[in-house]
């Protein structure tokens, strides 16, 4: 049976519609989960949506609706923006609505408790409501929240504390082992001097007066609910049924090779922290990697729903296509660090690499094999230095791109697939079918050519899964073939003499600015 993992995006809250930021997390997270799966593990990929927060409240309240109808309504865009991205998901889950979720969150607060590391008291701090976090007068900038640069509310009340000092010794040594990994290394050391530095314990309930008596109520007191962090990070445990012993969660849980989280870096300390000793307070497993992503800005500016500073990726598909969008964020943004966004440079860097790239290159081939050899591959012959080096670079840019994608680089994978895009497209140059064709003397040439070049092309396709789903899944069928059954690199030539090649579509078609 193939090794199990688990992959989870975080659950965004459902205050308003999605923007490009989320759309590159749904992307990354999507290739990881689509990559792994190419290597041969079962992968559970989950998604969802936020919806206890006192966010999701305050804008119902100034819309003139009730937070029900808010996030009824909202979570349907989170969910038509994951299907325009091709993100194949196992799960979607609602933390207001699925009782998988409101199970989990009251039973992993009830083990917290009986291990004697919840307790009440009287507390004042600085609120934002936009990040749903307390912060200390030192972390704000110039009184100020750092992500949101509004001024925090000061909030006087009585809370649940959840004891995190007791847990500062266990996750240092989870840090420094490796048994809980944080890519890339420099969030690492950041998550790492935070804890050494001394854990705090941190409030974990609120009001039921000032959450407007909306979210999970706290077992035993009507007169709170949870902190909605608290309560969302317990959805990942949750959507695989813990609480009822589904066979998923052990198998992608319990039992997994990788329980990984795709985060943003605003929120890493609640996934490197929090949540990993929330979970050996409740006696359950620790996640074995959380992976921290960059912003995406506009203008040097973090996009943000709650400062209106956002760019709609609904509205650049449906301008643009898929495959343009992804591929961009995929392509043109580090995995790790902020990226500033330009509808310019997305058209420029689609056009040179889809285009004028990948999509010339499949029609070249495409055309030229049903032009030569009536569509059917022929087989090769002799085979010179042009084959050679075509072989050696589709090995290599094989290779690269696992190594890359093994470390959460997605940037790095494509532009290691892409040098195979441009030594097959300079393959072609060199043998020229063109001329061949035009000498019979050169006919088992031409033959050698096409084949190597199909077969370049599919390997391409198989190559460019985890990124471009549905295109590479259209480039492999033009090709006469399976996404599943097609060879690896090291069978790259069998089963391809007197395949039906047929003329490419036009998947990428040129967007003029």
């Amino acid at each position: 049976m193939a090794e199990a993992a688990f992959i989870s995006t975080t659950i965004p809250y459902v205050n308003a519609q999605p923007h490009l930021g989320h759309a590159f997390e749904y992307s990354q997270a999507d290739a990881y989960a689509r990559h792994m799966a190419s290597q041969g593990m079962d992968v559970y990929f989950l998604s969802g949506s936020d919806e206890n927060s006192l966010k999701n409240v305050l804008a119902a309240e100034k819309e003139g609706i009730t937070a029900r109808e808010l996030v009824d309504r909202n979570v349907v865009f989170f969910e038509r923006m994951a299907d325009d991205l091709q993100v194949r998901l196992r799960r979607f889950i609602r933390t207001s609505v699925d009782q998988d979720h409101l199970d989990g969150a009251v039973e992993i607060w009830q083990r917290m408790a009986a291990r004697g590391d919840i307790y009440a008291k009287d507390y004042e701090g600085l609120y934002c409501v936009g990040c749903e976090q307390f912060y200390t007068p030192a972390e704000l900038v110039d009184g100020k929240c750092p992500e949101h640069f509004t001024v925090p509310d000061l909030v006087s009340e009585r809370n649940y504390f959840f004891r995190l000092s007791n847990y500062q010794d266990a996750l240092l040594a989870a840090l420094e082992s490796g048994e809980l990994k944080v890519v890339p290394e420099s969030r690492l050391n950041e998550v790492t001097s935070f804890v050494r530095s001394g854990l705090e314990d941190i409030s974990i309930s609120r009001s039921t007066g000032r959450a407007r008596g909306w979210g999970i109520p706290v077992p035993g007191d009507d007169n709170q609910v949870m902190y909605v962090w608290i309560d969302a990070l317990t959805n990942y445990t949750n959507a695989l049924g813990w609480t009822r012993d589904a066979d998923e969660y052990q198998r992608y849980w319990v039992d997994a090779a990788k329980r990984v989280h795709v985060v943003g870096k605003g929120v890493t300390r609640f996934h490197a922290v929090y949540w990993p000793a929330m979970l050996m307070s409740a006696g359950l497993k620790m996640p074995t990697e959380v992976v921290v992503h960059g912003y995406i800005t506009a203008a040097g500016q973090k996009l943000s729903k709650t400062t209106g500073n956002v760019i709609d990726p609904t509205n650049l598909i449906e301008r643009f296509g898929s495959n343009a969008v992804r591929y961009f964020l995929l392509a043109e943004f580090s995995p790790f660090i902020d990226g500033d966004f330009s509808e310019e440079r997305l058209i420029a860097r689609y056009n040179a690499d889809l285009a004028n790239g990948m999509g010339n290159l499949l029609s070249r081939a495409t055309s030229m094999t049903v032009r030569y050899r009536d569509g059917v591959v022929p087989a090769p012959s002799e085979i010179g230095d042009p084959e050679r080096a075509l072989a050696e670079q589709l090995v290599a840019s094989e290779q690269a791109s696992v190594a890359a994608m093994a470390g959460y680089d997605h940037r790095e994978a494509l532009a290691r697939i892409w040098d195979l895009v441009r030594r097959t497209n300079a393959y072609v140059d060199e043998r020229a079918p063109w001329h061949l064709a035009k000498d019979e003397a050169q006919a088992s040439t031409l033959d050698t050519t096409l084949h190597y070049l199909v077969a370049a092309i599919r390997q391409l396709g198989r190559l460019l899964l985890p990124f471009l789903p549905q295109a590479a899944d259209a480039i492999i069928r033009t090709l006469g073939a399976e996404p599943d059954k097609v060879p690896g690199a090291a069978n790259w030539l069998d089963s391809l003499t007197g395949v039906q090649v047929t003329k490419s579509p036009a998947l990428f078609p040129r967007i003029e600015a």
